[in-house]
């Protein structure tokens, strides 16, 4: 008897549903059962021992487990860091019990449950202008770089007159470009780029802004952390602010997109690439911060598109590390853009010249897009979108739709 055993990867509870359904069970016991396919593992970090203990004895009654330091048993450590590992229905059984608990237990309860509900985001947004853009799980939207600067890391001074970043405009959006991002000062992630005043930032982007607006089909997104340059490109008729700073670097940058309403993404970054703690642990505080001061602003959490900052305040090896984990961001409940086009790291581990890793950069985006990335920022739109397609068929959700 051959029984040819397969291991199964269930990460979602419809894929759960899915699954139990080919089976041909029963809908009651689909019911029943689809939670305890799903298994997730969540790390928290400096948990107190006492609450710790009450952690794990609680999912060690519904049959999950808890991994602690040594030292907290016997309380000779004061804080730990704790592995939580269980199935979707052994987290709903402990996570209502630890709502009734002491020690911030509470709190922790409710951080699990946005989390395991963060799974699946869908979004969608629509301009008085009647174009729209909408995220879900099944098309990876595409996001064409026009960059009108004389100094980007890889295209600077291509498209630095009206006539040609409008037509490069154009041919991305024909290329299938679902967004087109419009940059007027480098930011570029490796140093050297020239800090310019928004006066000169507002010169180069409102005349190419105002011609793209009358050209393109698509949403306009621009790339700046100024809030007067953000205020006054939405006037004008921006659709998205990209900021590689995340709302931490002007003042005044979240109260302008709360104002206007528009959707906001927010990249992490800072001056160094030293972490004291865990990569990923300072990339999820950093961008649950840039979330928290859009949230106090008046910002709405849906509006918000995170950013990991391939590049940006990271070495070569930090940005591998991060592309590794890329699924843990999604515990943030928002959509995630990836932005690594034709970036330094990528040139380091193939030997390439910035002008020659289309391919490089393919290789990120579809390992992007089976993380759960949503948007993918490029230069490349061409072989991208048909990447992208690819990748999106693959997933089993999208065939046929771009």
């Amino acid at each position: 008897m051959n029984l040819n055993p397969q291991i199964m990867s269930i990460t979602s509870l419809e894929q759960a549903q899915r699954e139990l359904t080919k089976l041909n069970c029963d809908p009651a016991g689909i019911r029943i059962m689809a939670d305890k396919a799903v298994f997730k593992v969540f790390k928290l970090e400096n948990i107190s021992t006492k609450a710790a203990n009450l952690l794990k004895q609680t999912f060690l009654a519904k049959g999950g487990e808890v991994a602690v330091a040594r030292g907290t048993a016997d309380l000779s450590a004061a804080y730990t860091d704790v592995l939580i590992m269980a199935t979707l229905k052994q987290y709903k059984a402990a996570l209502s019990q630890l709502k009734l608990q002491p020690w911030g237990l509470p709190d922790i309860a409710g951080a699990l449950e946005k989390a395991l509900a963060s799974g699946g985001v869908k979004r969608q947004y629509r301009w008085p202008d009647g174009r729209s853009l909408t995220l879900t799980s099944r098309k990876t939207l595409v996001m064409g770089i026009l960059n009108v600067t004389p100094d980007s890391f890889s295209d600077g001074g291509c498209y630095n007159t009206l006539e040609a970043a409008a037509r490069h405009a154009e041919e991305m959006i024909q290329a299938g470009a679902d967004i087109i991002d419009i940059g007027a000062e480098s930011t570029r992630p490796y140093g050297g780029a020239q800090v310019v005043s928004a006066r000169e930032e507002l010169d180069r982007l409102l005349p190419l802004l105002e011609k793209v607006l009358k050209i393109a089909t698509v949403p306009v997104s621009v790339d700046t952390y100024k809030a007067s340059v953000a205020e006054a490109a939405i006037k004008m008729g921006a659709h998205l602010i990209n900021d590689v700073w995340g709302l931490q670097s002007d003042p005044g940058m979240a109260g302008v997109i709360a104002n206007y309403k528009v959707p906001v993404i927010v990249m992490h970054n800072q001056q160094n690439t030293f972490y004291e703690k865990d990569i990923m642990y300072s990339i999820c505080r950093f961008l649950q911060q840039s979330i928290q001061i859009g949230l106090d602003a008046g910002v709405p959490f849906d509006h918000f598109i995170i950013d990991p900052g391939i590049g940006f305040g990271k070495t070569p090896e930090q940005n591998l590390e991060v592309m590794s984990r890329l699924g843990e961001l999604r515990s943030l409940g928002c959509p995630l853009l990836l932005g690594t086009s034709r970036k330094r790291f990528i040139g380091e581990v193939l030997g390439l010249p910035v002008e020659d890793r289309v391919e490089g950069t393919g290789a990120t985006v579809a390992w992007g897009i089976a993380q759960g990335t949503s948007i993918v920022r490029v230069h490349d739109v061409k072989p991208i979108v048909r990447m992208a397609k690819m990748c999106d068929a693959m997933k089993g959700e999208s065939f046929g739709e771009r």
